[in-house]
């Protein structure tokens, strides 16, 4: 298409873009806020209230952009199950962790190409990643939501390996087979989230041994009787 039609049929206006921008930095301002709340003085010990003094907004303006205080550190995280679920659908030839490898290297770039377009610099985003993983780890709660998470991609990923296989997705070797990719991507991004901030493409190959590590035992267990 050549241009950009708004839902009421009108092109966006500089105004609208100009909005945009803000609202998107006020979001960034308030989860600078949040993140340095929580490493100086606990996740459970920092209010709302606390946030929007921080940030220099009403308290309003916080809960409207995060309506869950947990949403401070979860929102806008772009390995979402849905985000997985499209690309599955959207295969055709592929393997199932032929898909997968694509997803997390497409959404590697995206995130990439998002933090280079904010202009801040790489390392500090990365720093707060760390802060991030770091929060996570030191919190039951927090560790829990980040599992609930995790299920739904172990989920979607044993049903399609469970199709590839002509098994059912609750069969063992599908869930063995998913739990093993995911648990490894997420031991990468725990672990590489708490040090210097990885070579270019380092993510990539850790992404790529992990699912080699997967497709090995898939070929292992591929006549193990299953059900």
């Amino acid at each position: 298409m050549d241009c950009i039609i708004s839902s009421r049929g009108k092109l966006p206006s500089v105004s609208d873009g100009r909005r945009e921008r803000k609202k998107a930095q006020t979001r960034t301002r308030i989860r600078e806020a949040a993140l340095d709340l929580f490493a100086s003085q606990g996740y459970r010990e920092t209010t709302i209230a606390q946030i929007a003094a921080r940030a220099d907004v009403a308290t309003r303006t916080v809960t409207l952009h995060f309506p869950a205080k947990d949403d401070l550190l979860f929102a806008d995280d772009p390995f979402t199950a849905e985000s997985l679920a499209a690309r599955l659908r959207a295969r055709k030839a592929e393997s199932t962790l032929d898909a997968v490898r694509d997803w997390m290297h497409a959404t590697m770039r995206e995130l990439d190409e998002r933090d280079h377009a904010s202009g801040v610099d790489p390392a500090h985003i990365w720093r707060r990643r760390a802060l991030r993983a770091a929060l996570l780890m030191a919190d039951d709660d927090l560790r829990g939501r980040a599992r609930a998470g995790y299920h739904g991609l172990e989920v979607l990923i044993a049903e399609g390996i469970g199709e590839d296989l002509g098994l059912a997705p609750d069969a063992l070797v599908p869930r063995l087979a998913a739990v093993t990719v995911v648990t490894g991507l997420r031991e990468i991004y725990v672990t590489r989230e708490g040090r210097a901030r990885p070579a270019a493409g380092e993510l990539s190959e850790l992404v790529d041994e992990v699912l080699a590590f997967a497709r090995a035992g898939l070929s292992r267990n591929r006549s193990t009787p299953t059900g």
